[in-house]
């Protein structure tokens, strides 16, 4: 089913559900991992706290830590600004899910700007 397209989609569909969950209250790796679980992606911590890590550089998240049973636990908050990228993300999501599953025809802003629906013909092709 669609391996290789899930893998492309893969990494935006995490870094938007952990953003989701960030807004909501502070999540931490294992946490996510196992959210993430429930919903059929299997991410181990190679790949989570990489892409942690990053959304804390674009300044989406935020880490503080406490020490939870002995040990030093990171929590992750959504900034202000992963708040406002999340919004940002989901109405942009929302049109294009929205276009995709119900098959809309393209919107006319994507005509208007010279592009059509049908195969462009070839420049070296002449009509008789």
């Amino acid at each position: 089913m669609g391996e290789l397209l899930i893998k492309m989609f893969f990494g935006g569909f995490v870094r938007m559900h952990v953003l989701y969950h960030a807004v909501k209250e502070p999540v931490f790796g294992v946490e996510m991992m196992e959210e993430l679980a429930r919903h059929g992606y299997d991410v181990g911590p190679g790949t989570l706290y990489p892409i942690l890590h990053q959304l804390e550089e674009a300044g989406y998240l935020r880490v503080h830590t406490e020490v939870v049973a002995g040990k030093q636990r990171k929590y992750y908050r959504a900034t202000p600004e992963g708040g406002r990228a999340l919004e940002d993300a989901k109405a942009k999501l929302r049109e294009l899910v929205k276009e995709v599953l119900q098959d809309d025809p393209p919107s006319p802003s994507i005509r208007s700007k010279g592009r059509s629906p049908g195969p462009t013909p070839s420049p070296e092709r002449t009509e008789p």
